[in-house]
């Protein structure tokens, strides 16, 4: 029982000076000796030697020899590549599961200098459907995605943006009855745009904030023609995937 635990305690302690040297070799890009590795970490050049090895033969550094030859490995960088997701990535199965729970064109937008920027899309499979481009701007206060982007702000945030939009647009909506809209969003209500934004087209959407900050939102805009045939199929999916995004 002794020695399993002297085992395990010895492997503890060779990860944790194997992960020292990574790190020391990620501060020092243009590479290190075994001598100044061996400096740096305070450990025996011998004991830095059978690391590096170890190492070297998985991948995770290169060596060479000479002075300032060891390095990060490829392994190394492929890790690290496949753990960097964007937004988009994150979000990406939520779309999906609506995309596939309806059949509808799903979109996803970031807030952007006080607009929406469509950013992603998962085009529909129904044979009338919607679908905008990738890069388009569209405005905040009527639109379902915009609204939901609002309702991710405080409130003096979001009165600030639309009082923004109103003055640009020249529209004389009352600040009130918007400011309600966006609370009963902060307050569950997924984003509804009935024709407002565009004539024939009308959307539900929900938005959430990345872990950096940016605000996010996907919607969903089918033909005003079949919004109330398909509004309560669209609403359980959309809840559904909120709940989904909300949890990654």
């Amino acid at each position: 029982m002794k020695d399993q635990t002297e085992q395990k305690i010895s492997g503890v302690q060779v990860i944790s000076r194997a992960a020292s040297i990574l790190r020391l070799l990620g501060r020092q890009t243009n590479g290190l000796s075994l001598g100044q590795i061996a400096t740096a970490v305070e450990l025996p050049r011998s004991t830095v030697q059978r690391i590096v090895n170890a190492l070297a033969s998985e991948g995770f550094v290169s060596t060479g020899s000479g002075s300032g030859t060891i390095r990060l490995g490829a392994e190394i960088q492929s890790l690290a590549q496949a753990t960097t997701t964007t937004p988009a990535d994150r979000l990406r199965p939520a779309m999906q599961q609506i995309a596939n729970s309806t059949g509808e064109t799903v979109d996803l937008a970031v807030l952007q200098n006080g607009h929406m920027l469509f950013v992603d899309q998962i085009v529909g499979s129904q044979r009338l459907r919607t679908v905008s481009s990738i890069g388009e701007r569209f405005p905040l206060t009527t639109t379902a995605n915009g609204k939901a982007a609002l309702a991710c702000l405080d409130e003096i945030d979001a009165t600030r943006l639309i009082l923004a939009e109103l003055k640009s647009s020249g529209e004389s909506r009352k600040l009130a009855p918007l400011l309600a809209e966006i609370d009963s969003i902060r307050g569950g209500a997924l984003a509804v745009d009935e024709d407002e934004h565009t004539n024939g087209i009308s959307a539900l959407g929900f938005g959430t904030t990345d872990p950096s900050g940016e605000v996010f939102a996907i919607s969903v805009p089918v033909p005003s023609s079949r919004f109330a045939q398909v509004r309560e199929e669209l609403v359980q999916a959309m809840q559904a995937a909120q709940a989904s995004a909300d949890a990654r």
